[in-house]
């Protein structure tokens, strides 16, 4: 057994390079450093190695050589080597031995130069962390060999840590979860591969994070150790940390809600809002129906949040709440009124998390685009459901990525917020560019219950599915075929007809019918607005190709209109360059104050538009919406009339 045991020996110091160390060791280079030097340096130092969690220490079990060095650019701080070497710029040491570093302000993250100092060390430590975790995880597998083939050979009695495990250790850097976390997220449609470019890009607290992976998590590490407010400025990265090191500093109690801009169209409400995650009773997947658009023809993915009203105990009756949901929707931010399919497909637009009241996407989708909704409860468990509240709001604020109709649209989009936000391993290798085969696969890994669409009668009465408008016009024409001798068989026959034509049955309907007049007749001024919209877009790029006055000064209104309103998907922009991730209380007053502003002069851009688009109205489309706005004047006198009458009918 002694030639085995020496040959063991041999085999690990020749991997590891030396005897394991008890814990992490700074150990200062002090030549050419005077006493005062050396007592900074060695403070520095200490203070660095008292704000490492107790496992990185343990596990970083080497000696580091600490020096100052002249040899650095003037702007850098510091740099390690691969192994064991940290390097400090001794530009630098003069202030910090006589602690005006401590005071001297600059324009970087932490402040002062004495803090960038620090943070810097913990930086370079994080590398060599990394880089040591990478190194060891492949000794570990060439252990695991040299102990296979001692086996083979029929040796036995090899130690414990000869018996190393085979499968890949991964580092920090290059851990999947926190891939997903940092913006590098897979492919979806590639199998496994990752993405090249960090589109987290807004309410950085350091944009050279955003260089590589590697970066990313070594400025992260300085923020965690230093930063109170990290925990609740990203609370996905402080909880993947926390995770990983079995340790966090103290920090103060995060508020539960969590800040969000609503992008709904009422311009007369103030936009800032909170979702508290333990309100949330459950994420439904959110599915429009498709139609003929091309952009639309597999349907929209998004993700319904069912918020229970304030007060109300988490459960099934939270679903009654619709006032209180919302809608997360990933969508093509289009600055101008004109849909470019070459920009789609080569991602000229961005890709936004717009939040959405439940509401107004009903109305979008069943009544204006005739569209029906199914939401689909998902099945996650109470800290997956939380977990992907919080990093929804997290990526409304940071995210900026660019939409591709056919490789980034809102699946994948959506897709990836799942994986993010609730590391479910079911989603790892979960593959869809469609909206519709995005369902699919999630009812085949048992993610999504399609069983409450298996009733359609309850499905609408509990909300989980949202009809198009279409049915309920028909069922409105025929009360009105019913009862009056006209001539067309289907709604849509009916609403082509002029407002004048449909005018002349108003006298002869009963109370039923003068009610489904109604609808339909609000049903046509919808489809007319839709047919104006359309003709003031080719009269708009017409005219600005021409340089007609009256475009001119809708299109000035109209910029007016994109340029204040990118902000309800871009909340970030509204607080410039100050702080990072989720908006803090200070920050909240200042976004108060400018989302109110904006908000008023929305309502007033949004109210000269809709005069100056009526003057580029052609005179018949015109003339006919003014006679169908008179049509539903009418109408509604009738029925109020007859109502008062005594009719006596129940209203279809």
């Amino acid at each position: 057994m002694k030639p085995l045991r020496a040959w063991l020996l041999g085999c690990l110091l020749t991997l590891f390079g030396s005897p394991a160390l008890a814990d992490l060791q700074l150990v200062l280079q002090a030549d050419g450093l005077s006493p005062q030097q050396q007592r900074a340096s060695q403070a520095l130092l200490d203070e660095a190695l008292q704000a490492l969690p107790p496992s990185f220490k343990t596990r970083l079990d080497r000696r580091i050589q600490v020096s100052w060095s002249s040899r650095m650019p003037e702007d850098a701080y510091g740099q390690a080597s691969l192994v064991s070497t940290l390097e400090l710029n001794s530009r630098l040491l003069p202030g910090l031995t006589d602690g005006s570093a401590a005071t001297q302000k600059t324009s970087r993250p932490h402040g002062s130069v004495r803090q960038e100092l620090l943070a810097t060390v913990l930086h370079e430590l994080t590398h060599i962390y990394d880089r040591a975790r990478l190194w060891q995880g492949a000794q570990r597998r060439l252990i695991t060999q040299c102990s296979r083939q001692q086996n083979s050979q029929g040796k036995v009695g090899l130690p414990e840590q000869c018996r190393g495990q085979t499968e890949r250790r991964f580092t920090l850097s290059d851990d999947p979860r926190l891939l997903d976390l940092a913006g590098w997220q897979q492919y979806v449609g590639r199998r496994g591969e990752r993405e090249q470019h960090n589109r987290q890009v807004a309410r950085s607290p350091d944009s050279y994070e955003l260089s590589s992976p590697k970066e990313f998590i070594a400025v992260n590490m300085e923020y965690f150790l230093l930063d109170p407010s990290f925990a609740c400025r990203r609370p996905a990265l402080q909880a993947y940390l926390k995770g990983h090191f079995d340790w966090a500093p103290e920090h103060p109690p995060c508020p539960s809600a969590l800040p969000f801009l609503n992008a709904g169209n009422d311009f007369a409400k103030s936009p800032l809002g909170e979702i508290d995650p333990e309100r949330v009773y459950a994420v439904d997947y959110l599915l429009a129906e498709a139609n003929q658009n091309w952009v639309s023809r597999w349907g929209h993915s998004m993700l319904r949040l069912v918020i229970c009203a304030p007060g109300r105990p988490r459960g099934p009756d939270c679903r009654l709440d619709l006032d209180q949901h919302l809608v997360l929707s990933y969508r093509a931010f289009v600055n101008d009124v004109q849909l470019s399919s070459w920009d789609g497909l080569t991602g000229a637009y961005p890709s936004r998390l717009f939040v959405l009241p439940l509401a107004q996407v009903i109305d979008e989708y069943t009544k204006t685009e005739l569209r029906s909704l199914a939401s689909i409860p998902l099945r996650l468990n109470r800290d997956e459901l939380e977990s992907l509240v919080r990093q929804a709001a997290e990526m409304h604020w940071s995210y900026d990525g660019n939409y591709y109709f056919l490789s980034n649209n809102c699946a994948v989009e959506t897709l990836k917020l799942l994986r993010s936000g609730t590391a479910n391993p079911r989603l790892n290798d979960l593959d869809s560019i469609v909206p519709n085969g995005l369902l699919e696969v999630l009812e085949g890994r048992g993610l999504a219950d399609v069983s409450v669409l298996d009733d359609p009668r309850e499905a609408l009465r509990l909300g989980y599915r949202f009809d198009s408008y279409r049915d309920r016009y028909q069922a409105m024409f025929l009360v009105l075929k019913k009862q009056l001798p006209i001539q067309q068989n289907n709604v849509e026959a009916w609403l082509e007809q002029s407002a004048e034509q449909r005018q002349q049955w108003f006298a002869q309907a009963d109370l039923r019918t003068s009610a489904a007049l109604l609808l339909l007749e609000q049903a046509s001024l919808r489809r007319q607005l839709l047919l104006a919209q359309d003709e003031v877009k080719q009269r708009y790029l017409t005219g600005r190709e021409l340089n007609d006055a009256s475009v001119g000064k809708a299109n000035n209104t109209l910029q007016q209109i994109l340029a204040n309103s990118g902000f309800l998907s871009r909340p970030a922009e509204l607080l410039g360059s100050s702080g990072y991730g989720l908006p803090q209380a200070s920050e909240r007053e200042k976004l108060l104050s400018a989302t109110s502003q904006r908000q008023k002069q929305l309502q007033t851009l949004s109210a000269d538009l809709d005069k100056e688009v009526r003057a580029l109205l052609g005179p018949a489309r015109a003339a006919e919406i003014k006679a169908v706005e008179a049509n539903i004047k009418q109408v509604g006198e009738h029925l109020r009339a007859l109502h008062k009458a005594g009719g006596g009918l129940q209203l279809p």
